[in-house]
């Protein structure tokens, strides 16, 4: 690895319980700076949280007084990577939904590709719902159209690398939505600011007695709102990424 990376781990937290434990747990052989972003947790997690801290030389405590959002926690977590010389960070959710087991390969591959985004793409076993499914399918596809970048297969999964640099410049400058559409509005914007992506697959599980703080109704309504803005954004880029798709489908047939 490069002298120039020193890598990190980012885990959001919101009333994650027990739960989080095991996720720090299997991370902790890593070796890597754990930032973990309490955003007002209740009492019981707070109590794991002590006990973690405590307990794990590794990990790095950010507390939010109150809570403000996935998003916001993210670019708290960035923020504190960012104070620490860290240049570049696996977000990871705390509700151990992800295969834990994929970080160091995911890391690996930020080491080898250092510019890049490094996300994950879902396989999903049983538990996940068709109603989850056909969700995604449709973020995923308004992503695509609002970056003219048909290779974006996975805009919602909170498993992925992101270089620190390019996404602490973007958050201090631009407002980004502070909950479940943060996800999406950073991988958008960070396509528009050319920095690649790369996918790899994550097995994703959805215990029945897991936490999920989406709420169908009321976050369905922000993601649509943040798309809505994203489309303004395109509209405005319209010529830089009509130029891209030219560039590319040259750059295909050369190698044709």
């Amino acid at each position: 690895m490069s002298a120039a990376i020193k890598q990190g781990i980012i885990i959001p937290v919101y009333n994650h319980g027990k739960a989080l434990s095991a996720v720090v747990e299997k991370l902790i052989p890593l070796g890597l700076p754990i930032i973990i972003v309490d955003d007002g947790s209740d009492a019981e997690t707070k109590a794991c949280l002590k006990n973690i801290f405590s307990s794990c030389a590794l990990a790095v405590e950010v507390t939010l007084k109150k809570n403000s959002g996935k998003g916001r926690a993210v670019i708290e977590g960035i923020k504190k990577a960012h104070e620490l010389g860290i240049s570049h960070v696996l977000q990871i959710d705390a509700d151990g939904q992800h295969d834990s087991g994929r970080a160091a390969f995911f890391l690996e591959e930020s080491a080898s590709n250092p510019r890049a985004l490094i996300f994950s793409r879902p396989l999903y076993d049983e538990s996940v719902s068709a109603g989850r499914k056909h969700g995604r399918k449709i973020a995923n596809t308004w992503a695509k159209i609002v970056t003219f970048s048909p290779e974006i297969v996975e805009t919602m999964l909170g498993f992925r690398v992101y270089p620190v640099e390019p996404v602490y410049r973007l958050c201090r400058k631009t407002y980004m939505d502070p909950r479940m559409g943060f996800d999406i509005e950073i991988l958008v914007r960070l396509v528009w600011k050319n920095v690649p992506v790369i996918f790899h697959p994550v097995k994703v599980t959805y215990p029945a007695d897991g936490i999920s703080h989406f709420h169908m109704v009321k976050d369905n309504i922000r993601i649509s709102w943040t798309f809505t803005r994203l489309c303004f954004g395109m509209l405005i880029r319209l010529p830089v990424l009509l130029f891209r798709v030219i560039q590319r489908t040259g750059n295909k047939k050369e190698r044709r």
